[in-house]
Order: structure tokens, then C-alpha cells, then sequence
């Protein structure tokens, strides 16, 4: 089968992380792949290693640019794939001109909302995605949230509906001490987005700093986008630059995840993260909000900390629990990498696709 993944743009982020473990995954004797980027693909296709993918940017222009489907279209038509697996609502649209390319088949997965639409309510989405609905052979959601949504607002039929939880590799086992590491460092990998609230983050660094003054504290955020300025900004108002690293963009977050103490993720909004996953798989104990499916991942006490939204206090105080416990870093943290383990290993999601793209059927029992 040859099987085109269609997204946005190819670039570092946890979605586009999925499609590369699908390419680099999937049985290479059953599928090929060609991934379709609607803007640019960037230098994120050396993360895919199939022998046989092909890469195709279709130069979207910003805002509404309806000849980009034409070139979808004569795309299509030159590659005869077996199935479109389109990604998020930027390719929602791409299902009418798959059909009419005559693709039999278009998958359409919801990694997580869209960020001008965070709550999944804005009416002119809602309608776009219900009338959609018979054009699209299956919705993939990769949390129990956006499972509901589907189900209960968009109102998409149960039997079209395919939950299927990310999941991630497992590194190797890392040496971690039970003695208390000063600074303490508090990691953070993601996009400088505003859906992902790093203002939240670095709020709460601050009052941690105002809580602990004699308490060498550290904290490093990896990624970078358009929050950036805001951020740094922030940071020279707070007097934090002799504390908070932003490092931008890694090829290899390997070398960060070993001097983090503890993970957050502030996020307004979220599907099933991956750097979550990441992060317990590295043992480490994870302070993140109570947001989309990141309350399926995390159990609070357990292996790490679930706080509100938009609550720096809230998260400062989280991570506070922390500072002083080696013990209950080490325990959360493994709890934390045995439950990826049983749960969201990478070889169940490969398998819940594979099973997917081959016609059959995934069900809540299966993934939740």
C-alpha cells in the first residue's frame, strides 16, 4: 500500500513526530509513503528513514489560498495512493479533492485543536467538521477527550470514530540518584506557542524564585516560535537570565532530558503530548495541566503533579513538592516510565494503525 500523510508543514513538533515513527515503522513490506506538506517541509524529513518515502511541499500561501487543493489535486492523481492520512484541521478540506482524485480512502486524525479554537466550539470549525463527516472514512482521535468531542459535539457516527493513543520508544534506563541535585533543574521541550502557555511556565518559575530565594533553582525550555520574544521579555523584566536557559530548537533533546530534575508542560490546550510520554519514559516526574489528555497520561500523586490551566501559583506550588524530595522525585519518575511501558508503548500505536490502514477497526477497548 502506498499510504500519503498529509499535514501542514513538515517541521519538529509531537504530530510530526507520529508520522515519522508510522514511516520508520510500519512493515516496509506492506507499506510505502509519501509525505504531502501543505507549506514547507523542512530538514525534519531526515528523521524519516523508510527507503522508498517522497517528500512534496505545496507551497500554501498564509491565509486562504484555495489553488493549493488544485495542486493536492494533480498530486494525487500522478502518485495513486491507497489512502490519505490527513492530520489536524488545516487538511480537514483535503478530503473533497481526495475523492475526487479517486482516493478510495481518507483518514483524518486529531492530534489536538486548533489554537485559535482551543475549546473545539467555534461554530464555523463545528459545521466544516460535520459536513465533512461523509467524505471521511475515519476520524482518528489520540486521547479520550477529543474522543468525546468527536462523538458528542461534532457528532461524528461512533463506527467511524478510531481512537488511537500516541505512544513512544523507550530509552534506556537512566541513572538517576536518590540525592538532591542542586540547582534543581526543571526542563521544559516544546513549541513557544500560545495555545502552549510558556508564559504559564515562566510565571511560575518566578514566584518559585520568590518562594526559594536560597534555593539554587534552574530552568531550561527547549523549542522556540512565536512566544519567544514575549518570553524573553519576560524574563529581563523578572531579572531571571542567570537562571532560565532557552536553548531554541534540538536535533538530539537526549542530552537535556538527562540533566532535568522534573518536567512541566503549561499548556492551555493539548491532545495526547508526546514530550510527556518522553519525559516519563526518561523516569522523570511530570508537572503538567490538567488539559485535553494529559490527565490520561499523568496520574496525579502517582507519577507526577495535574494543576489547572492558567494558574502559575497552581504550578509553582506543583513543582515545589518537588525541590526538596529526592525520593519522591525517583519514585514518581519510575512509576511514570512503567506506565509508558504498559500503556503507551510506540509499538501499540504502530500496531493500532497498521491495523487501521489494512480496513480493520480500532475501538475504545483497545486504547482506553
Amino acid at each position: 500500500m502506498l499510504i500519503a500523510h498529509l499535514i501542514h508543514r513538515l517541521d519538529i513538533g509531537g504530530l510530526e513526530k507520529v508520522v515519522a515513527n508510522l514511516v520508520n515503522h510500519l512493515p516496509q513490506n506492506q507499506f510505502d509513503h509519501a509525505v504531502i506538506s501543505l507549506t514547507e517541509i523542512t530538514a525534519f524529513q531526515k528523521q524519516l528513514h523508510h527507503p522508498r518515502v517522497t517528500f512534496h511541499a505545496l507551497h500554501k500561501q498564509r491565509g486562504q489560498d484555495p489553488a493549493v487543493w488544485w495542486r493536492y489535486w494533480k498530486l494525487l492523481r500522478q502518485l495513486k495512493p491507497d489512502l490519505v492520512h490527513a492530520c489536524n484541521l488545516a487538511t480537514l478540506e483535503a478530503a473533497i479533492p481526495t475523492r475526487l482524485a479517486g482516493v478510495k480512502r481518507f483518514i483524518h486524525a486529531e492530534h489536538g485543536r486548533d489554537s485559535h479554537d482551543p475549546d473545539g466550539t467555534k461554530q464555523k470549525y463545528l459545521l466544516l467538521r460535520h459536513f465533512l463527516i461523509p467524505w471521511v472514512d475515519g476520524f482518528v482521535p489520540v486521547s479520550r477527550d477529543l474522543h468525546d468531542w468527536m462523538l458528542h459535539t461534532v457528532r461524528i457516527p461512533a463506527d467511524k470514530i478510531h481512537p488511537i493513543v500516541n505512544g513512544v520508544q523507550l530509552p534506556p534506563l537512566p541513572k538517576r540518584s536518590l540525592e538532591t541535585r542542586r540547582p534543581f533543574t526543571v526542563g521544559h521541550v516544546g513549541r513557544h506557542w500560545p495555545i502552549k502557555d510558556p508564559l504559564n511556565l515562566i510565571e511560575a518559575f518566578f514566584q518559585l524564585r520568590r518562594s526559594f530565594p536560597d534555593t539554587p533553582l534552574r530552568l531550561i525550555m527547549v523549542g522556540d516560535g512565536p512566544e519567544r520574544p514575549a518570553i524573553e521579555a519576560r524574563i529581563a523584566r523578572y531579572h531571571l537570565d542567570d537562571s532560565v536557559e532557552l536553548v531554541g530548537w534540538q536535533n538530539d533533546v537526549q542530552p537535556f532530558w538527562t540533566q532535568f530534575d522534573l518536567f512541566v508542560l503549561p499548556s492551555k490546550a493539548e491532545g495526547t503530548p508526546l514530550t510527556i510520554l518522553e519525559a516519563m519514559g526518561q523516569a522523570l516526574p511530570v508537572v503538567a495541566t490538567r488539559v485535553g489528555g494529559v490527565g490520561d497520561l499523568v496520574v496525579d500523586g502517582q507519577t507526577g503533579r495535574l494543576v489547572p490551566p492558567h494558574d502559575p501559583l497552581a504550578l509553582a506550588d506543583a513543582i515545589g513538592d518537588y525541590l526538596f524530595d529526592p525520593v519522591r522525585c525517583w519514585v514518581h519518575g519510575g512509576a511514570g516510565r512503567e506506565r509508558v511501558a504498559e500503556l503507551f508503548s510506540l509499538e501499540r500505536m504502530i500496531a493500532a494503525y497498521q491495523t487501521l490502514f489494512l480496513g480493520g477497526s480500532v475501538t475504545n477497548e483497545q486504547e482506553f
